[in-house]
Formats: C-alpha cells, sequence, structure tokens
C-alpha cells in the first residue's frame, strides 16, 4: 500500500530492511520514503492496522484477522553543524603538570574550558603553546556537543515513535475489511470508504488529510 502511495505521489521509497515472515509475507521492514513532506503527510500512519479478509494461505479459504504495527519517524541529516558562542565559555589557564626538573613547563600554557549551558567541561595541556592547547580543547568540546547533540536527536526520535500499542483486538487505528462486506474506515477521524482495492492499491491521501485537518 505505502509502496504503490510512492509511486501515485512521486515520492521514493527504499527499502532498507525486510525481514520474511516464517510461513509467507513480510514480518517486518524499514522503508525509508524521500519527497515533499512526507513525515508531515504519513505521521499519522504510527498505530496498528487491522485488516481482515480471506487469507490467500488458508487452504480453507476461511477469514483471518491480521495486524500490522506501523512505525513513523523522521529522518535527521547525518551532518549537525556545532556553533559555539564565546559568550558560553569559561576559559581558564593554568601551569601544565610535569615530571618536574628541566623539563617542567613553567608558562600558563594549559587550557581548561568549561561550556557553560551544557557544563561540559575539556582539558587540554600536551602542547607548549597555549594557543594549540585552546585549538585540542576546542576540538575536544565541539566532540563532546556533537555526541550530546546526537543523544538529544535518539531522545527525539523515541518521543516521536512513543509506546507503540499492543497489537490486538481493540487497538487499531484503522480497519480494512474486506470480508464479509468491504469497508475501510479510521477509528480517529472517522473517514471511511467501500472502495478498498483503490485505498490498497495507494490512494490513502484523503484518509491522511482527514487526519491533517484535525480528526474531522
Amino acid at each position: 500500500m505505502y509502496k504503490m502511495f510512492c509511486d501515485k505521489y512521486d515520492y521514493t521509497l527504499e527499502v532498507i530492511e525486510e525481514q520474511k515472515g516464517e510461513e509467507a509475507g513480510i514480518k517486518s521492514a524499514t522503508i525509508l520514503i524521500k519527497g515533499n513532506y512526507p513525515y508531515g503527510y504519513l505521521k499519522n500512519e504510527k498505530g496498528v492496522h487491522r485488516l481482515v479478509r480471506i487469507s490467500p494461505f488458508d487452504a480453507g479459504a476461511r477469514r483471518h484477522t491480521s495486524f500490522a504495527s506501523v512505525s513513523i519517524t523522521p529522518e535527521y541529516s547525518k551532518e549537525i553543524e556545532i556553533n559555539i558562542d564565546e559568550n558560553d565559555l569559561k576559559i581558564d589557564v593554568y601551569h601544565s603538570s610535569g615530571a618536574g626538573g628541566q623539563s617542567v613547563n613553567t608558562s600558563n600554557s594549559a587550557v581548561r574550558i568549561t561550556h557553560i549551558p551544557s557544563k561540559i567541561v575539556v582539558t587540554c595541556q600536551t602542547e607548549r603553546s597555549q594557543l594549540k592547547n585552546k585549538e585540542q580543547a576546542m576540538k575536544l568540546l565541539k566532540n563532546k556537543l556533537y555526541q550530546l547533540e546526537q543523544e538529544k536527536k535518539l531522545k527525539e526520535q523515541q518521543e516521536l515513535k512513543g509506546e507503540l500499542t499492543d497489537i490486538n483486538f481493540g487497538s487499531q487505528i484503522r480497519n480494512y475489511v474486506l470480508e464479509p462486506y468491504k469497508l475501510i474506515k479510521d477509528l480517529r477521524s472517522g473517514y471511511e470508504t467501500s472502495n478498498v482495492d483503490k485505498v490498497l492499491n495507494g490512494e490513502i491521501m484523503p484518509i491522511l488529510e482527514s487526519l491533517l485537518k484535525g480528526m474531522k
């Protein structure tokens, strides 16, 4: 359904990961969708989808109910630019510690930088030049801030994913009923249609728009 949706609306779809079912079908898959505002349109697809149909894998042609759990997250850029405001830094210089004697560095070349907003502290005293120690300390600080930013993005992703609802009766956000009658109904917006083939062939934009219009 999502593949056909991408074909209809000029999105590109790439299968990142796929696990086949033990007997048939797909157990799980991760897909990457790119185009104009894909997350904005598809974010409300997150949840449990319920399908009722005559199973093509049942020799007795009996009606089966299946559930699919969908998770939608945005893709973050791999390049995170780190801009550091000089006013957010507390820079201290001090004597480098050494072995003593003639090799001791008696100048204030060691540098300690404290990033006040994050409380991250980095130091460098390997160079005899205060300028070089400061440059190295700034590199260390940027690395730590980049890691902090990555962790923050990961936390945001987890919050956007949310807790996936248990896959069972009563937990679904949308029903796709093919037997004994034909009806697709979104249980949040109330949108419904009997043209199930059209929806399963990718025409889900009316459902997506009904959700974006305020769950009306």
